[in-house]
């Protein structure tokens, strides 16, 4: 039974681990993209909070593809007048990393 719990906390702590170096690398990477020129993570700048992005698309099947496709090619409408301009300095790697990282800032459902 005690190697049960040491299994289960370990585990636990691997992946809070991973979920906090995703944090940090998909924050460094949007600042390093120019998205926190227009974004912020939980409040309104030209575009939308990054936190409101997510709690939009999370739980929708190709919400990574198409996060990373408005990241890329820019669009406009979906939140108001302000377009997205296109991100032609993202990758399309570096724009499936930032839609990843954006929908892990939902809070989870219950």
């Amino acid at each position: 039974m005690h190697l049960n719990r040491s299994l289960w906390v370990l585990g636990a702590s691997v992946v809070f681990a991973v979920s906090a170096q995703a944090q940090t690398t998909g924050l460094d990477l949007a600042k390093s993209k120019a998205c926190m020129a227009c974004h912020q993570v939980e409040s309104k700048r030209v575009g939308p909070p990054l936190k409101s992005v997510a709690e939009r698309y999370a739980g929708q099947a190709e919400s990574v593809d198409y996060l990373a496709n408005k990241i890329r090619h820019g669009g406009r409408g979906a939140w108001g007048a302000v377009p997205m301009p296109a991100q032609s300095q993202v990758s399309a790697d570096e724009a499936h990393q930032l839609a990843e990282w954006i929908l892990t800032l939902s809070p989870a459902k219950p």
